[in-house]
């Protein structure tokens, strides 16, 4: 029973393997049962009949292809609706809302080929070897050639310290490894905004020093002058800026600050990466801005081998984007969709997933359709969510295997089974390529080749057009059964939509290498107001939205080689030495000492945020590790718990899940 799976590990719940038949749940047996896909489509169809069109939102979890998420797109606002928030709005939407309004990009200006010409990496709050491998490739290419890497990160971590090449056989059988990091800074949980704040002071005073010793100055003020603006009152708040104020924020000594800018200073091409580290945090916008600001000042971005490139998750999160997931009405070209489809789309802004959860506790939201997703898994607030989310009257997940999101039923509930991206999907033109977009912009094309787990499996765009094609009134522009047929005509639907991104789409489909989704500021084209790039003026040293106080920790919420966002693989995290559980609390050895704990005590974290609502983990064992004094870091998703649904970024509402303020307490009744 559904009850019964609740006590399940997620795990446990992943090695079921694949879901291979639609299903409904039954309230009166409290199972699944199997239905036929008519079933299916003919219920959600009723259920989302009976609805007012803004009380249902359209969710992506940034798996499916181009093809699928503009239909997706399409069925909601066909539907009446821009609900259609996404995953990124609980990693990277700092990222869309922070670079667009500092260089008009939404995305990284950094193509593959710069990574080629590099002489400097510099990596911030992200760990490429738990969570983007493809990363350790062209880091040890660099320092093959004698470049350099430096890291900013709280965790001393080991894919960012060394590094055997498994493709290299010498390498394999000697052990030999690749020292990664040439600097390695760990700044406390909250403190980059401080540390980058250093970083551009070094580099200010530096060009300050040059040029009272009539030397080159080394701030590239002709860049700075023709591209951007704001310089001179970034400059005033830097200057004003004292440096003690910059290490007791930052963690880190000016020493080690000004090493670091020294070693920018050194060299002519330098990418800056950064993960969920820069924004999962309360004012994750300004390590956004201040991150922009030490690259702009040397003219970083826009030059080959340079630039600024967030490391994003899931394989189209970025492309769900660019081809219409989006709940804000001016990132649409509605006036495509009203010309191509003869309907008038909503002219009302969507919601974000923060303020979609947010009203499914009030019950102002009341059906979910999740294309992917393990949602009550990925949200915070997890235990609110939980008691929240079957009370809504309908969820429909479409999904490969069992989650955690399958075992707290809405009234009405379906689990719609698709096929994976390696499987053959076979529709009337034969086997259907189906697109993404990277980080790096790239399109590519791919088509599977493994025979289906079932033959009862249906596609994602399949699904979604069959949904949408019960839902909704005939509409001659609109042929779902057309573009269920053959993919390649959903592909010229883009292409009418987006030219300029997806121009000659069909054709250029499989480039080798796939083909670039021209970025405006990597040509050094800036989509702001203005016309320029940026620069940010900072209002604070940190990035959080609480103080400290005797007793309050840091939290950061990290994940384990073996799991993918939300999914686990298994309980051997041997980069850092954990096995057989997740179920732990890092702390430094220090902490431990102060706060008269020892290793392997098991313990509670409590959330010290004041709004009213407790919340609370237990069962977790204290393990020691090297982080800064006053950080602790435990796993994601379980940590979900903690996090308050009102802990986020405040531009772009990403969950604050990387600085999360929490008090240890006992294990047990008492705690």
């Amino acid at each position: 029973t559904v009850a019964e799976l609740r006590e399940w590990k997620d795990h446990d719940l992943e090695a079921q393997g694949r879901l291979t038949a639609p299903m409904r749940y039954d309230p009166e047996t409290d199972r699944y049962v199997e239905i036929d896909w008519s079933e299916a489509f003919a219920g959600i169809a009723d259920a989302l009949g009976r609805l007012d069109t803004e009380s249902v939102v359209f969710y992506s979890s940034g798996h499916a292809g181009l093809e699928a998420s503009y239909l997706f797109a399409l069925f909601a606002r066909l539907y009446g609706n821009n609900n259609l928030p996404q995953s990124s709005n609980m990693c990277h939407e700092t990222t869309s809302v922070g670079l667009k309004k500092v260089i008009g990009s939404p995305v990284g200006t950094v193509i593959w080929e710069d990574l080629d010409q590099t002489e400097l990496l510099m990596f911030f709050g992200q760990n490429p070897g738990s969570n983007s491998p493809r990363f350790l490739h062209p880091m040890k290419a660099l320092k093959d050639r004698g470049g350099k890497i430096i890291s900013f990160n709280p965790l001393r971590e080991q894919g960012l310290v060394s590094f055997i090449d498994p493709q290299d056989p010498t390498a394999m059988l000697t052990g030999r490894e690749t020292i990664i990091s040439d600097q390695y800074h760990q700044v406390k949980a909250g403190g980059d905004v401080a540390a980058l704040m250093g970083l551009c002071k070094a580099v200010i005073e530096a060009d300050d020093a040059a040029r009272q010793a009539g030397a080159e100055p080394v701030i590239d003020m002709e860049f700075v002058n023709e591209h951007t603006n704001g310089f001179d009152d970034f400059v005033e708040v830097v200057r004003a800026t004292d440096w003690d104020e910059i290490a007791a924020n930052s963690g880190l000594a000016r020493q080690d600050i000004e090493d670091a800018a020294r070693e920018y200073l050194a060299h002519d091409k330098v990418i800056a990466a950064y993960g969920m580290g820069l924004t999962q945090q309360a004012h994750g916008w300004l390590n956004i801005g201040l991150l922009t600001n030490l690259m702009l000042m040397r003219g970083h971005i826009g030059r080959p081998g340079s630039g600024i490139t967030p490391v994003r998750g899931h394989s189209n999160v970025q492309g769900q984007r660019t081809v219409g997931i989006a709940e804000k009405t001016k990132l649409i070209p509605m006036d495509k969709l009203r010309e191509l489809f003869g309907f008038e789309p909503p002219q009302q802004d969507g919601t974000h997933i923060v303020d979609a959860v947010a009203g499914l506790f009030t019950k102002k939201i009341k059906g979910f359709i999740c294309l992917g997703s393990n949602l009550l898994r990925a949200v915070p607030d997890q235990e609110l969510m939980e008691r929240a989310w079957p009370q809504q009257e309908l969820a429909v997940m479409i999904s490969t295997k069992l989650n955690r999101s399958h075992l707290f039923p809405a009234k009405t509930a379906y689990i719609l089974p698709c096929l994976s991206r390696a499987e053959q999907d076979i529709q009337a033109t034969g086997n259907q390529y189906v697109s993404i977009e990277d980080s790096f912009a790239m399109i590519h094309g791919s088509i599977g080749h493994r025979k289906p787990a079932s033959d009862k499996l249906k596609s994602e765009l399949a699904i979604v057009a069959e949904m949408a094609k019960a839902t909704l009134p005939p509409n001659p522009k609109v042929t779902w059964d057309d573009w269920i047929a053959d993919y390649g005509k959903v592909r010229d639907l883009i292409e009418a939509t987006y030219p300029d991104d997806f121009k000659r789409f069909n054709e250029r489909l499989n480039e080798p290498g796939g083909f670039y989704r021209e970025i405006p500021a990597h040509y050094r084209k800036w989509e702001t107001e203005s016309g320029k790039a940026e620069f940010t003026k900072p209002e604070r040293l940190d990035a959080l939205d609480f103080g400290d106080s005797p007793g309050r920790y840091r939290l950061v919420t990290l994940r384990s080689n073996d799991q993918f966002n939300t999914t686990i693989y298994g309980y051997s995290d041997r980069f850092r030495g954990i096995e057989g559980t997740r179920d732990v609390v890092l702390m430094s050895e220090e902490d431990i000492a102060d706060a008269g704990l020892e290793r392997d005590q098991t313990v509670a974290l409590i959330t010290d945020y004041d709004d009213g609502h407790v919340r609370r983990l237990g069962g977790l064992k204290i393990v020691p590790y090297n982080l800064p004094r006053g950080t602790i870091a435990s796993y994601y998703p379980e940590c979900n718990v903690l996090v308050p649904l009102n802990h986020h970024d405040k531009l772009s509402k990403t969950p604050a899940g990387k600085s999360v303020p929490v008090r240890i307490v006992p294990d047990g009744p008492e705690g």
